[in-house]
């Protein structure tokens, strides 16, 4: 029975093959592997969902052969994951309407020569993660009989490039080809003879260390190839001219150069990063670059370092030897980006190198440009001059690198105008040039930590002018996320983030920034959503650490300080996320706990303090509602042991429960009964002897008595 949601888009003959599929499917199975009757029936229940819009699919089925009373009209098969082994001549003659067949993990090592001898309607064809290299002859019989196939996957056959031009051979009508995974060591001109409609080349993460002149010219509508995580030492001479698309990332890269001449090139995402290039490489004197990703290799600009008084000592030459015809390209390396095309380049990754500097005029270059990401370099300076970086920039990362100086030309109005992201974190900036960010209307997200700043006291603009040496975030009305973690700042001025929109604020491993009250933070109080007051030496003594001013908040991270009652929230509490590990609590108060974190707060951290075993009453509530994400860190201290507090079952130790009873009352307990049995002792020891202890005493003092 098919259900309703089902019915209402399938029609009578759909229905009818939907159930086919599922009972063909079931049927193969059983046959195959001898399922009981349960596996049978959980089988049976899994393939009648197989069959959908002319598409069945029986992945995982354990099927030893292509089942065979499948609708006849299916166009997609999809076979994945069954052990089939071998497909023969008549697995696939039922279904002659096949556009799409899938055969990724089948343990496939052979396949006869007509098995697709019915398929001419044939378009995709998957059959990665197999074993056709055991009989890649056959195969490669079979694979000719396909004259529409339009995708072929051969990716993880272990197929050498021997193997792999057989296979292509008289598939002239292939647009996309995978011979990713595989064992292929270099590359001819003869691999690819014949696919000149083939439009998408994956080679990636094969061994490929040599690609001879000429392997791809018969490609002339290549347009995108991926050679990542193969062996390759350089690409000299570059002239796809037609390729939109090329990744050789993870390789072995030493030098990426370009064919000379002003040949157009199609060219507009290049990936060049994880490789050890030495120098920036010399891209097409004209081409469409938008990307370009260069991050994790061995570049630098040398020119100022490099001291050579004639221009012959600042080439190189590179002998190119093709047959019997030898070529000789002379690369000028000091200004290696001069005569490219950067002019559309829109995205530029050069981070994880070993810059020291940008050249005059390199971003000038580049005015399209958008994402310039430059972090992890030797920068020590950098100049912003006009157009340099261009004004069109919207996101900056100058992150980890040795910056001392920023230099602002004089004059520069907007030269930040269009940013949104700036990322300064981890240099040695102990400023900003006065005006920086002044007309930079568009940042939202500024990150400084980790440099030794620090901020603009609330003075007359006068007595600010001229001076680098603080920086002053006021009025920048776009600002929504700031970071000055680990800035070495002193303790706060007045309304130093007064007319910002934050809603972000880390302040964390900034000792004393705070100086015992919130104060500082009030004009931005109402806004914030996330606030990082970690390590900063907070203790409960600060009678002014009070949250209740901030109605917005929704994480709040208090780790690393020494706070020894929880912090104070009033009024409508938004709180969802609060940290307060590596402190000094002892204890939760009861009311905190009822009133308050469980209205709405959906996580909590608390482990890393030295909590008192004696003192977990109530926190039961916090376990169940599975509010403590780290519960089970959560250690306390019993009689100078540490235990976790999932280990204390039935609630509060026995042992605490003697020491929350009053001592004065315990000893009273303790000594009453002790001075009654004496008492009662003596006094029938006194009334039991008296007459015979009298006459002891008598007869040992000599006392005279009248009797």
């Amino acid at each position: 029975m098919l259900e309703k949601s089902t019915s209402e888009f399938m029609d009578k003959l759909t229905a009818k093959a939907y159930i086919a599929v599922g009972r063909a499917c079931f049927q193969a199975a059983l046959q195959s592997n001898s399922l009981d009757h349960a596996q049978a029936k959980k089988t049976q229940t899994v393939a009648t969902q197989a069959f959908t819009g002319g598409a069945a699919d029986c992945r995982g089925k354990s099927l030893a052969s292509v089942p065979s009373s499948l609708p006849p009209h299916a166009q997609t098969l999809i076979l994945d994951a069954n052990p089939l082994k071998t497909l023969q001549n008549h697995s696939l003659q039922p279904y002659p309407l096949l556009e799409s067949l899938s055969l990724h993990s089948c343990h496939l090592e052979r396949m006869d020569s007509g098995v697709f001898q019915k398929q001419g309607h044939l378009r995709s064809l998957v059959l990665g993660d197999n074993c056709l290299s055991e009989n890649y002859k056959e195969t490669a019989a079979a694979l000719r009989a396909l004259r529409s196939l339009r995708r072929l996957d051969l990716s993880g056959n272990s197929l050498t490039e021997d193997m792999a031009a057989l296979m292509l051979q008289n598939l002239s009508s292939l647009q996309s080809v995978s011979l990713a995974r595989n064992t292929i060591l270099r590359l001819d001109d003869s691999i690819f003879e014949g696919l000149e409609h083939l439009r998408e080349l994956d080679l990636q993460r094969n061994y490929i260390f040599e690609i001879e002149g000429g392997a791809f010219d018969s490609l002339t509508e290549l347009r995108h190839l991926n050679l990542a995580y193969n062996n390759l030492p350089c690409i000299v001479d570059f002239r796809l001219t037609q390729l939109q698309f090329l990744n050789v990332s993870y390789n072995a890269l030493e030098w990426f150069l370009a064919s000379g001449g002003e040949a157009a090139f199609e060219l507009e995402t290049l990936d060049l990063s994880h490789n050890q290039l030495l120098f920036f490489p010399l891209l097409p004197q004209s081409s469409k670059l938008h990307t370009l990703l260069l991050h994790d290799n061995n570049m630098g600009f040398y020119r100022d370092l490099y001291n050579t008084s004639s221009p012959r000592e600042m080439v190189a030459q590179f002998l190119l030897v093709d047959g019997n015809v030898t070529n000789i390209t002379t690369v000028n390396l000091w200004e290696e980006f001069s005569s490219s095309d950067l002019s559309d380049l829109r995205f530029l990754d050069m981070s994880q190198n070993q810059f020291q500097y940008l050249p005059d005029g390199f971003l000038k270059k580049m005015p399209s440009l958008s994402h310039l990401n430059l972090n992890q370099n030797c920068l020590m300076t950098l100049h912003i001059r006009e157009n340099e970086p261009p004004g069109g920039l919207t996101e900056l990362d100058l992150s980890h690198n040795q910056l001392s100086e920023l230099h602002l030309a004089p004059g520069l109005a907007s030269c930040l105008g269009s940013l949104r992201l700036f990322n300064l974190s981890s240099n040695q900036l102990l400023g900003v040039p006065p005006g920086l960010f002044t007309n930079a209307r568009n940042i939202t997200t500024l990150d400084m930590s980790h440099n030794q700043i620090s901020l603009c006291l609330p003075l007359a603009a006068s007595d600010q002018v001229g001076s680098p040496s603080c920086v002053d975030f006021r009025n920048m009305a776009s600002l929504r996320s700031l970071s000055l973690e680990g800035c070495g700042l002193g303790a706060l001025p007045d309304g130093p983030f007064q007319g910002t929109s934050l809603t972000y604020l880390d302040l964390s491993s900034n000792w004393g920034v705070l100086n015992g009250s919130l104060a500082p933070l009030r004009d931005v109080a109402p806004m914030l959503q996330i606030l990082s007051l970690r390590n900063m030496g907070l203790h409960s003594s600060f009678m002014e650490l009070d949250f209740s001013g901030f109605g917005n908040l929704r994480e709040l991270d208090l780790s690393g300080n020494c706070l020894t009652t929880f912090p104070r929230f009033q009024g409508s509490l938004a709180l969802q996320t609060l940290d307060l590990r590596r402190n000094s609590l002892t204890a939760l108060p009861q009311k905190a706990v009822s009133e308050q974190l469980l209205r709405g707060l959906r996580t909590i951290y608390l482990s890393q303090n030295p909590y008192d075993c004696c003192g977990v009453d109530g926190w039961g509530a916090l376990q169940h509602g599975q509010t403590v994400a780290d519960w089970a860190m959560v250690t306390c201290n019993l009689s100078s042991k540490i235990i976790h507090v999932t280990e204390l079952s039935g609630g509060v130790p026995w042992d605490c429960k003697w020491q929350r009873l009053d001592l004065g009352l315990l000893y009273l307990v303790l000594i009453l009964p002790s001075c009654l049995t004496l008492l009662v002792a003596c006094t029938v020891i006194v009334l039991t002897f008296k007459k015979s202890l009298l006459q002891v005493i008598k007869s040992r003092c000599h006392w005279s008595s009248v009797y």
